[in-house]
């Protein structure tokens, strides 16, 4: 039912918005800028440059809302123009290099033990930390759910060189959780001793 509700919702601001109506183009910005600008932050780490792709966008999204066929959610449209356009300003700035090998995690993280003491947030500071090449692609494959190919695609690099990028980041996510379970066991020692 409240999914039928925002549907019609965003109808009517489509069908407002291609007649060029600002209440509506207004109305479309203060629901969904929010969401996109935390899509447009995970491509784009400087905050002023996410915001700058984030009106972008928008502004993508206003000119081109007649292109919009209604064959899956409105919200996922914005968002495929959001991830398009954020894809653009690395390219742009030269963000877009392949990433040099690093080695393989010296053990797997207790994923358990890290679930109960990690916050979403935490998470998300981790792969905020990757490197711009891995953090891309595990961007795109893990969180939008582009494939390798699409992948390839969008950032002009063979669909193996995805593969690659996205087992790099495998591996430094890794790391870095092992690295975050040992400061968390550390910290768990310290106030049991005390």
């Amino acid at each position: 039912m409240a999914f039928e509700i925002y549907r019609a919702k965003d109808q009517q601001w489509i069908e407002r918005c291609k007649k060029g109506d600002s209440t509506a183009q207004r109305q479309v910005f203060d629901h969904y800028s929010a969401k996109m600008y935390a899509v447009c932050c995970r491509y784009v780490k400087d905050k002023m440059e996410a915001e700058d792709v984030l009106v972008t966008g928008f502004t993508k999204v206003f000119d081109r809302i007649h292109q919009f066929k209604a064959e899956g959610s409105f919200e996922g449209w914005i968002r495929r123009i959001m991830v398009n356009e954020s894809l653009t300003w690395l390219r742009q700035h030269k963000y877009m290099h392949v990433e040099t090998d690093i080695e393989a995690a010296d053990f797997e993280p207790d994923y358990q033990m890290l679930e109960d003491h990690l916050q979403a947030e935490d998470l998300m500071k981790v792969i905020d930390g990757l490197p711009a090449g891995y953090k891309v692609v595990f961007n795109l494959y893990a969180i939008e759910g582009f494939s390798h190919k699409e992948i390839g695609e969008q950032l002009g690099i063979n669909e193996n060189t995805s593969k690659s990028q996205l087992s790099r980041a495998r591996v430094y996510l890794q790391k870095q959780l092992a690295l975050l379970q040992n400061e968390i066991t550390k910290s768990e020692r310290q106030w049991k001793t005390n």
